[in-house]
C-alpha cells in the first residue's frame, strides 16, 4: 500500500440502509452519506446509486489516487471469496459478488466481510475493545449481527461465515422468521423487527388491557414506538423489552459459556433504549450462568456512534486487518 493513500472508503450493507464514508487511518470518516438497500431489484442498480453518492466524495478528497481501497460489510459477507451469499434481509437472492462489482465500478481494491464482523474490527481499532483480547460484538437493528474475537482475531471459520449467532435456535418451535423460515431464532425476537412482532402478540394476546400503543396502526407501529410508550410507564410497552431482554439474555449466557469473552459489546438501533433494554437482558444473563462464568463478563454499549462502528471497521479492513486479527 503507497503511503500517500491516507483514506479508505467504509461502506456498511445493513437490512434497511446502506451507509458509507471516507476514512483516515485514525478511524475518523471525514465525509459520510447513506442510501436505502432494498430500493433496487437488481444489484448493479444499486451499485449506479451508491456510484453517484459516493464517487463524489471519494473525488473531494482528491480522487481514487488518494483512496487505498473499500473495505464492505454485508450481511452474509464472505471475506474469502468477496460475495454475499444468501442474505435472508436483502433483496438480492443467491450468490452475489459484490466485491468484485464495485472493485470494477469504483477501479479501487475492495474487500468484503460479514457486517457484523466489521463492527468488530471497528470497536477493535478504535471503540470501548482496544484492549480486549476476548469479546463477542451483537448488534441489534433490522436483524442480529454478531462478531466473535477470540485472541484479538475475528473467527470466521473453515468458510467464512462463523459466528451467526442472530440465527441460533433459543425458543426451539418458536416464532417464524420470515426471511429464513426457521422457527425460534434469536434475530426473531432481538431485532427491531422482532420487537415489534412482540408489540403485536402481546397487543393481540391482552386485547382488554389498555396501551399507548394502540394508538398506532400495524403500519406505524416500530421499536421506537414502544421505546416512547415504555418511557411514558406503558406497561405492555415495558413489558416488551422485559420479555426481550429475557430471550437475548439467556442467548449470551450460552455465547459466554462457549467461549468465556471478557466483554459481550450491544450496539444498535435498540441499545437506544439504554437501561429498558439493558437491565432485563443482564438479569437473565447472569441468571442463566454456571457460577464459575457469573459477575465476569462485562456487558457494554459501544463507545462508537451506531453508524460509525461498521464504517470504520469496514474501512479497516483495507489497512490490512485481516491478516493480523482473523482467524
Amino acid at each position: 500500500m503507497e503511503q500517500q493513500k491516507q483514506y479508505a472508503v467504509g461502506i456498511d450493507i445493513g437490512g434497511t440502509t446502506t451507509k458509507f464514508g471516507i476514512v483516515d487511518r485514525e478511524g475518523n470518516i471525514i465525509e459520510q452519506d447513506r442510501i436505502p438497500s432494498n430500493a433496487h431489484e437488481v444489484v448493479e442498480d444499486f451499485i449506479d446509486d451508491l456510484y453517484a453518492k459516493l464517487m463524489p466524495m471519494i473525488t473531494k478528497m482528491g480522487g481514487v489516487e488518494q483512496c487505498a481501497g473499500i473495505g464492505m460489510g454485508a450481511p452474509n459477507g464472505n471475506f474469502y471469496t468477496g460475495t454475499i451469499e444468501y442474505a435472508p434481509n436483502l433483496k438480492w437472492k443467491g450468490i452475489i459478488p459484490i466485491a468484485d462489482l464495485i472493485e470494477k465500478k469504483f477501479g479501487l481494491p475492495t474487500k468484503l466481510t460479514n457486517d457484523a464482523n466489521a463492527a468488530a474490527v471497528g470497536e477493535m481499532m478504535y471503540g470501548c475493545t482496544k484492549k480486549i483480547k476476548h469479546f463477542i460484538t451483537i448488534t441489534l437493528g433490522t436483524g442480529v449481527g454478531s462478531g466473535i474475537v477470540i485472541d484479538g482475531k475475528i473467527v470466521l471459520g473453515h468458510d467464512g461465515f462463523a459466528g451467526e449467532l442472530g440465527h441460533t435456535i433459543i425458543r426451539p418451535g418458536g416464532r417464524m422468521h420470515k426471511s429464513t423460515g426457521m422457527r425460534g431464532s434469536l434475530e426473531a425476537y432481538a431485532s427491531a423487527t422482532g420487537v415489534r412482532e412482540t408489540a403485536i402478540e402481546m397487543l393481540t394476546e391482552h386485547p382488554e388491557k389498555e396501551s399507548l400503543l394502540r394508538n398506532y396502526s400495524l403500519n406505524e407501529l416500530t421499536s421506537h414506538s414502544v421505546y416512547e410508550c415504555a418511557m411514558q410507564g406503558d406497561t405492555i410497552a415495558n413489558n416488551i423489552f422485559e420479555f426481550t431482554g429475557q430471550i437475548l439474555g439467556e442467548s449470551l449466557a450460552n455465547f459466554i459459556m462457549f467461549s468465556s469473552p471478557e466483554a459481550i459489546v450491544l450496539f444498535g438501533g435498540l441499545t437506544k433504549a439504554g437501561s429498558l433494554i439493558l437491565n432485563p437482558t443482564r438479569k437473565h444473563m447472569e441468571a442463566n450462568l454456571l457460577p464459575i462464568f457469573q459477575n465476569k463478563v462485562k456487558l457494554l454499549f459501544s463507545e462508537l456512534q451506531e453508524a460509525d462502528a461498521a464504517i470504520v471497521g469496514a474501512s479497516a479492513l483495507i489497512w490490512d486487518v485481516p491478516a493480523e486479527h482473523q482467524y
